[in-house]
């Protein structure tokens, strides 16, 4: 299974990192040139307990791969996950989607083949259908599903709490999103972590 993670954030550094330590090849995908160069030297932006070296491994092993190359990256990929800043609105209490929605034009631009899009980001309910409307306006012959997979990552512990969650929860609209996140997380199910599907 090929994976591509949009944003080279918290959420998605990690997740990068940690899906390419399940054995999965990972591209995560960012427009910051300082970050990616960082990366690329083997330097983290971000400290976490453990991330290190779980990207220096699965550097080495050719199984994650850093670029600003978006149309590339979500071609090849069978799963691509969304995660991307959503700071709050200033003066307001919602969440700015509009990183999100921008992802989701580029993503229907380039994607190629069955492809399950996963909204990581902190988003509110709604975010879902939305992307679909989105995605499907910019590539009606679109073969796709959107689905949410919220994160339970605390700074400090997110490594741990991703590799040792007490369950996976996932959104999904239909069976065949199910059966890929399902496949993505076997890894964690095999260890007896329940995946909740709703």
């Amino acid at each position: 299974m090929k994976i591509t993670v949009i944003g080279a954030g918290y959420v998605g550094l990690v997740s990068a990192a940690c899906f390419s330590d399940f054995g999965y090849e990972v591209t995560c995908v960012d427009r910051d040139p300082r970050k990616l160069a960082m990366l690329e030297g083997g330097k983290i932006p971000i400290y976490e307990q453990g991330l290190e070296p779980i990207v220096s491994a699965n550097r080495a092993a050719g199984r994650l791969i850093f670029t600003d190359k978006l149309k590339d990256a979500v071609a090849q990929a069978d799963v691509v996950l969304i995660a991307v800043g959503t700071p709050t609105r200033e003066g307001e209490d919602s969440a700015d989607l509009s990183f999100v929605y921008a992802a989701a034009e580029e993503i229907a631009k380039a994607m190629s083949g069955f492809t399950v899009i996963v909204t990581k980001s902190t988003v509110p309910v709604g975010t879902a259908a939305k992307l679909r409307e989105i995605i499907s306006k910019a590539r009606p012959d679109g073969d796709f599903e959107v689905a949410s997979n919220p994160e339970f990552m605390r700074e400090g512990s997110a490594v741990e709490d991703f590799l040792r969650p007490d369950r996976v929860v996932v959104g999904v609209s239909s069976e065949r999103a199910e059966k890929v996140l399902s496949q993505l997380y076997r890894p964690l199910t095999a260890k007896n972590v329940p995946l909740l599907v709703t």
